[in-house]
Order: C-alpha cells, then structure tokens, then sequence
C-alpha cells in the first residue's frame, strides 16, 4: 500500500509541478465555487494547475483522469461523479506513483487513493436528525408526525454515511411512531435521488403528492440530503399548491446554493450548511506541499477511512449550520455571495 507517494516527472519546462483537479458537476453552486478556489489557491502556490469539469457524466470523468494520467501530473485532485466507477483508470495512476487526492467523496476500492480531504458526513445527517428532534420536540415525547426522506446518490459514499447518521437519530422515533413514513420508504437505497439531481427529487416528490398526499395528510418534514434535492421537493410542493400556502413542511438540505438562501428568506427551507471550500483548500495545498517535496504529509490529526482496498487518512471539516437566524451574516455580510446574486434588494 503506497499512502504517500512523489510525482514521477510531471514537471513542465519550467520547473512548476502540475497539479490537475477533476470536478464532478457544475449544477451546483458549491462544485462552481470549488472548482475556482482550488485554481486560485494553487496558483498564488506557483503550480500550474488544469481544472476538468466532468458534467455529471462519469465516462467523460474516466477519460479526463486519463488524460491527467498521460499529461504525467504530479498529483490528482478528485470529487468523483461515481465513488465506485474508477477503480480500473486509476490503476495508471498508481502505477505512476501520481498520488491521488480524493476530495469530498471517499473513491472506493482503488490502492491509488493517498488521501481524502472533505467535511464530515455524519455531522451532516446527524445535524438533520437532530434538528428534527429538537423543531418537533421528540424527545418531550411528541409524535404523530408525517415524514419523508430524499437521501443523495447511491453512487456517492458519503450519501450513504449522511443516511445512516440520519436513522441513528430518528429511527427510535420511527419504530415507536413519533414519526410515520406515509411512503414506507426509509431504506438508503429506496429513497436516493438519482446523482443528487433537482429533476428526480422533484418526479418522486411528484408521486407523493399524487398518490400519497393528494388527500390532505399532512406532511410535517422532508428530509433532504442537498439543496439540489431540496430544489426539486420544493419546487414541486409549490407547483401542487400544497397546503394552499397556509402550511409548510420542515426541509433540510446542504450546499449553501443560492436556491438554499432563497428558499431560507421566504420560509420555504429550514437549514442548509456551508462547505466552503477555502476552509479545505489549505489542507490540500499542506499535503500538494510535503508530496512535491519529497515528504509525508502530517497525519497526525486524521481519521483512517478503509476504501475497501487501503487505509485512507482522511481530513474531516465541520460545515457551518445555516438557518434563517444566521443566513445573512453568513452568506452575505461574510461577502460569500453579493446581494446581486442571491437577488437581495435590502
């Protein structure tokens, strides 16, 4: 197992170490500004540094990895599209001594994974249950609330984690029905949203309002695991009308999209986080560091995540918490979006 490993000549004529950085989407907020801060970053840093855009799309994905490969770049940064589909490409990576740098979500069963930098997962899903709990006073002992859960992509390791983190909170309060599940779907795998996609939590919340909720049950929660998801869910309670305005169910989400502040200002979402990139960037320019140099990078304040292959030390961030108390300070008077973007006209 190769945890740290130096770059074999990816050095262009000039002597800077090309750093290459593979994004997975741009229908997202957050994957825009990541994509722009890394290249920022590394840049102040002197490395030349190539930003790939895989549009959701993990063929496109594959061939721009190998792509890096051939370019023979010193180190990889990656946010997989699919966590599980790139463990054959990257074996041109570990045979190369490129170290791999998997950022957000923890690639899977690949020996050529260095390290994995992103925010923490479970903190993520247990702060879902959590505010549940405390917004419907579950553990006063009150119940007989309707819920729904929209969990990420089933491609996506850290989808799995948020949803399991999630369950550990609430499920005590599902099986002694606190809380119901009109749709009986609870389970990781039948509640995902197809790559986190707005379009497919906005067709099943589509068929909840049809087949479940078209009789006026209540719906009081729907756990979203990202603002995408959140997007379609609402989008689709306001296309039903649903309560005539008058009532509206608790949604999470994450991501800080300016959909996410928008939908904060007008009562629509309850919370989302902000994973600001500037918080993980230093990090991986510390490890970009040590690896050009010839060094092992610190891992004295990692956590070892197992990808089903290799121990990963793995960097874990805590993302902010964002309600309507603190969603202008956060996301406006910090200057993290302007007022022209998020169509504040205050």
């Amino acid at each position: 197992m190769m945890l740290t490993m130096t770059g074999c000549g990816g050095t262009n004529d000039t002597g800077t170490k090309k750093i290459g950085v593979l994004i997975p989407k741009t229908n997202s907020d957050r994957w825009i500004r990541d994509g722009e801060t890394f290249k920022e970053e590394f840049e102040k840093r002197g490395y030349e540094v190539e930003v790939l855009n895989a549009q959701d799309d993990v063929e496109t994905q594959i061939e721009q990895i190998k792509e890096m490969i051939s370019k023979d770049v010193d180190v990889m940064i990656i946010g997989a599209v699919d966590t599980l589909a790139l463990e054959d490409v990257l074996i041109g990576a570990e045979e190369k001594k490129i170290p791999v740098i998997s950022f957000d979500k923890l690639i899977m069963n690949s020996n050529a994974i260095s390290y994995f930098v992103a925010f923490d997962s479970e903190f993520v899903g247990r702060t879902y249950g959590e505010y549940i709990e405390k917004e419907f006073g579950l553990k006063d002992g009150k119940g007989g609330y309707n819920v729904e859960f929209f969990a990420g992509s089933i491609d996506d390791s850290n989808a799995k984690l948020i949803h399991e983190s999630l369950l550990k909170v609430l499920q005590p309060y599902i099986d002694n029905e606190q809380l119901k599940v009109p749709s009986g779907q609870t389970k990781f795998n039948n509640t995902d949203t197809y790559r986190w996609l707005k379009q497919e939590s906005y067709r099943r919340m589509n068929e909840f309002m049809t087949n479940i909720y078209n009789d006026g049950t209540e719906l009081d929660a729907v756990i979203c695991a990202s603002d995408c998801v959140a997007d379609g869910v609402i989008s689709s309670l306001i296309a039903k009308n649903y309560g005539n305005g008058e009532s509206w169910p608790v949604i999470t989400g994450q991501d800080a999209n300016i959909s996410a502040y928008k939908y904060i200002m007008a009562d629509k979402q309850a919370l989302t986080m902000l994973k600001d990139t500037h918080l993980l960037a230093p990090k991986c320019i510390e490890i970009v560091d040590a690896l050009m140099q010839g060094k092992t990078p610190d891992t004295k304040d990692a956590t070892i995540y197992n990808n089903g292959n290799v121990d990963v030390p793995s960097y874990l961030y805590t993302p902010v918490v964002i309600t309507k108390d603190n969603v202008k300070e956060v996301l406006l008077d910090s200057g993290f979006y302007t007022a022209e973007q998020v169509g504040d006209k205050e």
